[in-house]
């Protein structure tokens, strides 16, 4: 049987993990013997610019296609948002290879 001292902390074990189902936190560790929470909104978020992006070149690379060339301000445009998604992303790769290394 469980004391109230341990299934507190077990409970605060739980929260820290983001699991709500004693259950699952119990399978998961004695499966693996820890549970991680990766928190991916910086992620969902590099998505979300990386797909921005990538329509926008594609807009630009049809409008090449259609009328033979491209204004010099779309190529900036692009570039900037390029630049917007490239520092995150290596921030992130960063932090990933850190992780790795562990």
């Amino acid at each position: 049987m469980v004391s109230e001292e341990e299934l507190a902390l077990i409970r605060e074990r739980m929260a820290e993990a983001g699991v709500r189902n004693l259950g699952a936190y119990v399978r998961k560790m004695a499966l693996n013997g820890y549970v991680l929470h990766v928190d991916l909104s910086p992620v969902r978020e590099l998505v979300s610019l990386q797909r921005r992006c990538s329509n926008n070149l594609n807009q630009v690379a049809i409008q090449a296609n259609t009328y033979g060339g491209i204004y010099p301000e779309e190529i900036k445009a692009l570039q900037r948002d390029y630049e917007t998604l490239w520092e995150p992303l290596s921030d992130l790769l960063k932090k990933l290879s850190a992780v790795v290394e562990l």
